[in-house]
C-alpha cells in the first residue's frame, strides 16, 4: 500500500542540495517529501535539483543515440515491453544487425551530435556467438568514429562475456533494475531482480562502465521508486535513465496513464539528488510524459536520448538540440552551431481560411 504524503517539517531544498553535493543519505522520510513536494512549488526543488547537476556536470548535456540492432526476438515476458514474448504489439522483427548495419547507425548518431551509441537487443540474453558478432561491429565503429562511446544493451549476460565486450572497446553496458525488488515480480515473471543485480555486478567487475535505470508509470508506490534509487546509489552505477512508461497496447501494463508531467519532474530532482554524480538521462517517455515541461528536466538530468526509441518515435534531434540551447545548456562534443533557422524564417502568415480550418 502506499504511503501517504508526508512532508517533512521546515523541509529545505537548498539544505537537500548541500547535504547531497556532501555525499549524505537522505532519509527516506525526506526522500518521500521530495516526491510529494508542492507541485505550485516545483521551480524550487528543480532549483536544489539545478545546484547539484551543475556542481557534477555544469550546463553540459550529453546526447544519446539509440539503435535497435535485434528487434521484436524476445523470450522474456516484461508487462512494459512491445518486443516481449506476450506483447500483441505489431512491431518489426529481425535478427541481430551486421556490422555493416551498426557502423550506419554510427553515422546518425554522430550527425546527430550523439556523444554515445547505445546498441540495444531485444533478447533474453546473447549467445557467445552474439556476444562476437557484437564485438565485431563494434571493433568496426571504433575504428571510423574514435570519439563515439559505444554502449551495449544485450540482457542478462554469462560468465565471461562482459570481459569480450570489454576488450572489443565496449564504453558502457545497460541493464536497467527498471523497479524495485518488491515489485519486480508484477512486472516479470521469467526471470527476477537478482537476475539483473547479477548482470549488473558483472558488468562493473569487466572494467565496463555500468549503466542501470529504472522505469516509472507501472502501478509501483513511492516507496517502489524510493528502493529502486537507493539500490542505484548502492551499486554505485555510472549511468542512470529514468524511463516513463510509454503504454502500448496490447500489453499488460498499456492500461496505465498515472504519471503527471510535474511528478515526473520530482522524479528527476530525487534521483539527481540521491544519486548526486551520477550521469541522469532522461529516456523513453519524456516526449509523452513531460510534454511542454521537458526543458524543465534538464535542471536535473545531464543527458538525454535524441532522435527515436526502441519501437517508438522521438522529436526531431533539430528541436532537442534547440531546446537545450535555449535553456542556456551546452552540448558535450559540439561546437558552437551556425545552422539556426531565421527568426524571420520562422513567421507563418495567417488566412481566414486557415483559422476556419482550425
Amino acid at each position: 500500500m502506499d504511503m501517504l504524503p508526508i512532508i517533512a517539517p521546515n523541509l529545505n531544498a537548498n539544505d537537500l542540495a548541500e547535504r547531497s553535493l556532501a555525499g549524505e543519505d537522505l532519509s527516506r522520510e525526506e526522500a518521500l517529501s521530495i516526491l510529494d513536494w508542492p507541485d505550485e512549488d516545483i521551480l524550487t526543488l528543480m532549483q536544489a535539483a539545478f545546484k547539484v547537476r551543475h556542481a557534477a556536470f555544469g550546463k553540459m548535456v550529453r546526447l544519446n543515440y539509440l539503435v535497435n540492432i535485434q528487434s521484436g526476438i524476445c523470450q522474456e515476458d516484461c508487462g512494459y515491453c512491445s518486443q516481449s514474448s506476450i506483447s500483441d504489439v505489431p512491431v518489426e522483427k529481425y535478427k541481430l544487425m551486421t556490422a555493416e548495419e551498426v557502423e550506419a547507425a554510427a553515422e546518425k548518431a554522430v550527425a546527430n551530435k550523439a556523444a554515445r551509441l547505445c546498441m540495444v537487443a531485444s533478447m533474453r540474453g546473447p549467445s557467445d556467438k552474439d556476444v562476437a558478432g557484437v564485438a565485431a561491429a563494434v571493433r568496426r565503429v571504433k575504428e571510423r568514429f574514435p570519439q563515439l562511446e559505444l554502449c551495449a544493451c544485450l540482457g542478462l549476460l554469462k560468465d565471461g562475456q562482459a570481459d569480450t565486450l570489454n576488450d572489443a572497446g565496449v564504453d558502457a553496458y545497460n541493464h536497467n533494475l527498471n523497479t524495485s525488488e518488491r515489485h519486480y515480480g508484477e512486472i516479470c515473471s521469467t526471470h527476477g531482480f537478482s537476475d539483473r543485480l547479477d548482470t549488473v555486478r558483472k558488468v562493473r567487475e569487466a572494467g565496463i562502465s555500468s549503466c542501470s535505470g529504472a522505469l516509472f508509470g507501472m502501478g509501483e508506490t513511492r516507496e517502489d521508486v524510493l528502493d529502486v534509487a537507493y539500490r542505484l546509489r548502492e551499486l554505485g552505477v555510472d549511468s542512470i535513465p529514468v524511463n516513463f512508461l510509454i503504454p502500448f497496447k496490447g500489453t499488460p501494463q498499456g492500461h496505465r496513464e498515472e504519471l503527471t508531467p510535474v511528478y515526473c519532474l520530482k522524479i528527476l530532482a530525487l534521483f539527481r539528488l540521491i544519486n548526486p554524480f551520477a550521469e541522469i538521462r532522461i529516456a523513453g517517455g519524456r516526449e509523452l510524459h513531460l510534454r511542454s515541461l521537458q526543458p524543465l528536466g534538464l535542471y536535473a538530468a545531464n543527458s538525454i536520448f535524441v532522435g527515436d526509441y526502441l519501437t517508438t518515435e522521438g522529436q526531431p534531434g533539430s528541436q532537442d538540440r534547440e531546446m537545450i540551447r535555449d535553456m542556456g545548456f551546452a552540448i558535450v562534443g559540439e561546437d558552437t552551431e551556425t545552422g539556426a533557422v531565421p527568426l524571420v524564417d520562422r513567421v507563418t502568415l495567417t488566412s481566414r481560411q486557415a483559422r476556419s480550418a482550425k
